[in-house]
């Protein structure tokens, strides 16, 4: 097993470049040359694995090292790497390069090179709102879209919606407003639509990729605030990198011309959401020279949480750029600041996947902080709200919510006990709750239930943190412990 998981960490962007090649349609998808093929395969089937380390390996311990520092070699951005691949479905043009190798990404992998009639996208939102939309308006025949429990209780009744308004045939297979989901697929006209824009960017995004493909385009409008605008700007971006004809052309409309998408090579940007939690370690730790340099980021990047940089300023930490050059990938350097802020208050509208990584951060520092714009938190992997609430209040700190869209912390009036010398922290199947709080240990005793959640966006995580100097160790079933 060893091996095979140690190759499934090559898959894609390890192969020659050599043996790409351009594809008529969609039912070329993904079936390159031999090589490339058998890659796929071992990428496709590696969930089989993960979940077999899901039930040997439940709860991780870690100790924090004495001094922080490393070459972190960043995954790929899986926000651009599942925007790329529908987009390279749609063009049947050449893979691009530097895929992420993350579950979210490999289960649209999967469904685009097999084409299953039942097609299960497990965990992963995005491939359940991409797929939604790039099913409805191909001509693939008919297919079943599910997922896991927590992804049939997830709302999809505004995208389906819209599609249908856009001559969609989907119908719900159980309960209405809810995965799964059967789907005709079938050329669509297009038009004119409206949809609310204070939902899961992720609806919009999903329209909007599939926008050069209608026959009359797409003007979408989008009604009421608007929120997580930078994730709708790094669709947009994109597309216009494979020659579509997509902006907006008002306060809150966007116009996508019926112009057939361009094939060209893409070079994947590696994820900002992911250096979010090593900008964390730094803020964290004690180590007056802690040093962290993530490789393959940009200056001036498209992703929106790429703003984490400017935030975690104001907890001390500097960020400095090898190269300023735009669209060139370097190495970016963590270092301790000067000073940090005494409280922090920000809308997260526009980041709402960072908001767990603050809270954590914050509490370990003893930064009280006011914190908004979290709505759309409730409908994530788990309500990471009240996920927030439960598990900090393990560890002493008393969250405050309000309107489902708020959380306050102010350590003078919220202090309790622990509720154990070593707390485990539940992950509820969301591998950013594992991911924000493993870097407390630099501050407390910190042990993690279901680690293995983070191959969702990050799969070599624990690895890269013991390189880092921590150490984990591991229990099992038989309740013996051994380092990881």
């Amino acid at each position: 097993m060893k091996r095979l998981s140690n190759r499934s960490q090559k898959i894609i962007k390890s192969r020659p470049k050599d043996n790409r090649k351009k594809y008529k349609g969609t039912t070329d998808l993904l079936t390159e040359e031999k090589d490339v093929k058998k890659n796929i395969f071992s990428f496709a089937f590696f969930p089989f694995f993960r979940n077999f380390a899901h039930q040997i390996m439940t709860t991780y311990y870690i100790q924090k090292p004495e001094r922080l520092g490393n070459d972190i070699k960043l995954p790929a951005s899986k926000s651009i790497s599942n925007r790329a691949l529908i987009i390279y479905a749609l063009s049947g043009g050449v893979l691009p390069e530097n895929l992420s190798d993350c579950d979210d990404t490999e289960v649209i992998v999967r469904a685009l090179k097999e084409m299953p009639e039942t097609i299960d996208i497990k965990a992963a939102g995005t491939a359940m709102r991409f797929m939604t939309a790039f099913l409805a308006a191909t001509d693939n025949g008919t297919h079943v879209l599910t997922g896991t429990e927590r992804m049939k209780r997830r709302p999809i009744k505004l995208l389906v919606d819209a599609l249908r308004q856009l001559g969609a045939d989907i119908q719900y297979e159980k309960e209405a407003g809810f995965p799964p989901l059967r789907i005709n697929g079938q050329r669509l006209e297009g038009g004119e639509l409206e949809i609310a824009g204070n939902v899961s960017s992720q609806y919009i995004s999903a329209l909007l990729l599939i926008g050069p493909v209608l026959r009359k385009g797409l003007t979408l409008r989008l009604t009421g605030d608007i929120i997580s605008r930078p994730y709708i700007d790094l669709t947009l971006w994109m597309m216009r990198e494979f020659g579509a004809n997509a902006e907006w052309t008002s306060m809150d409309t966007i116009t996508v011309k019926p112009q057939p998408y361009k094939s060209r090579t893409y070079y994947i940007e590696n994820d900002w959401s992911a250096a979010s939690y090593w900008y964390e370690m730094v803020a964290l730790s004690d180590d007056p020279e802690a040093e962290i340099r993530l490789e393959g980021l940009m200056d001036g990047s498209k992703q929106g949480d790429s703003g984490v940089r400017y935030l975690f300023s104001l907890l001390g930490v500097k960020t400095i750029f090898a190269s300023k050059e735009p669209g060139k990938p370097c190495t970016v350097t963590l270092r301790k600041g000067d000073s940090r802020i005494s409280r922090l208050e920000y809308d997260f509208t526009n980041m709402p996947d960072l908001a767990q990584t603050f809270v954590c951060t914050c509490c370990a520092l003893g930064i009280p902080f006011h914190f908004t714009g979290l709505q759309t938190l409730k409908i994530k992997e788990t309500d990471r709200i009240e996920a927030l609430k439960t598990e900090l209040l393990k560890l002493g700190f008393v969250l405050e919510d309000r309107n489902d869209s708020e959380l306050t912390w102010n350590p003078q009036t919220s202090d309790v006990h622990p509720s154990a010398p070593l707390p485990a922290i539940d992950t509820y199947e969301d591998h950013r709750m594992a991911l924000a709080f493993a870097p407390m240990s630099l501050k407390m005793p910190i042990s993690i239930n279901n680690p293995q959640v983070v191959t969702k966006s990050y799969p070599h995580f624990w690895n890269d943190l013991t390189s880092s100097g921590f150490t984990i160790h591991d229990s099992l079933p038989c309740s013996s412990h051994s380092s990881v």
